[in-house]
């Protein structure tokens, strides 16, 4: 593969764990989510799976020890956004156009909160995800529905892909050397 192409061969599809790599390498790149210690617990295209460690930095309450809500919308917007990455054909810059939460219960001190999106709905301008946040299984914290605009391979910065997928490609093509 040479630095000019546009996306990983055909013959290279990514599985999962490659897919959970390039998700983690990009919430790396992220300043927040680098600093929050964000975590791709698991990728099972297009469904992405997601851990934020607790820590002092996500109070938004201190009196009674709950997370910032701010914080929570943080949280979904990124995984949704990473299910959109795994949900398409070929991943491209898709900001998101409009994220709706629905809060059900405060997020508590001293817990992690796991977060599950995944993509609904597919369109030539748009991708439609929703996503669920949780400390305890079967207790939702919050819902999220988000919807992100498709700016196509036109709009997407050369070598996105290839940032995405450094390792694997660099694998790869050390195997073929």
């Amino acid at each position: 593969m040479t630095p000019t192409d546009s996306s990983p061969p055909a013959h290279a599809e990514p599985d999962a764990e490659a897919w959970r790599r390039a998700l983690q390498r990009f919430a790396s790149v992220i300043p927040h989510t680098r600093e929050l210690g964000l975590e791709v617990v698991a990728v099972a295209p297009p469904e992405v799976t997601m851990r934020l460690p607790w820590q002092p930095a996500l109070l938004g309450d201190a009196t009674r020890g709950l997370a910032h809500g701010g914080a929570l919308t943080m949280l979904l917007d990124t995984v949704c956004g990473a299910s959109v990455l795994c949900g398409l054909p070929s991943p491209e810059v898709c900001p998101t156009l409009d994220l709706r939460v629905d809060h059900y219960r405060p997020a508590v001190a001293d817990q992690a909160i796991m977060a599950r999106a995944r993509v609904l709905r597919v369109t030539d301008s748009m991708v439609f995800t929703e996503g669920t946040l949780w400390q305890q299984p079967e207790q939702p914290i919050a819902r999220g529905i988000g919807n992100f605009v498709r700016l196509g391979p036109r709009n997407t910065p050369p070598g996105f892909v290839e940032a995405l997928f450094a390792e694997e490609l660099f694998t790869e093509e050390q195997g073929h050397a």
